[in-house]
């Protein structure tokens, strides 16, 4: 079983959803908050269950119809990369 570990860059992005989200319904943020920190908790066991993501070496997992988490597997753990809106440009050209 492999641990998932959230990067800075994933973390900074969650914490930016969940405050944009909360200065409207910070009822549906704590609950959106739950739903994409758990997301990721079935890759401990099954690390290749979600597509190839856009950029190489990536894999993107549909968290909620609006967001995205984009995460990578190594040897060692499991990388959530990102966490973006599903409109959101990515990658940045």
């Amino acid at each position: 079983m492999l641990p998932v570990v959230w990067l800075d860059d994933a973390i900074t992005d969650l914490t930016t959803v969940i405050t944009f989200v909360a200065s409207e319904n910070p009822s549906a943020a704590r609950r959106l908050k739950t739903r994409l920190e758990a997301a990721p908790l079935p890759l401990t066991e099954h690390p290749y269950l979600y597509p190839l993501g856009r950029v190489p070496g990536t894999r993107e997992l549909v968290a909620h119809p609006n967001y995205i988490i984009v995460y990578r597997v190594s040897s060692e753990r499991i990388e959530v990369v990102n966490v973006l809106h599903a409109r959101q440009e990515y990658p940045l050209s």
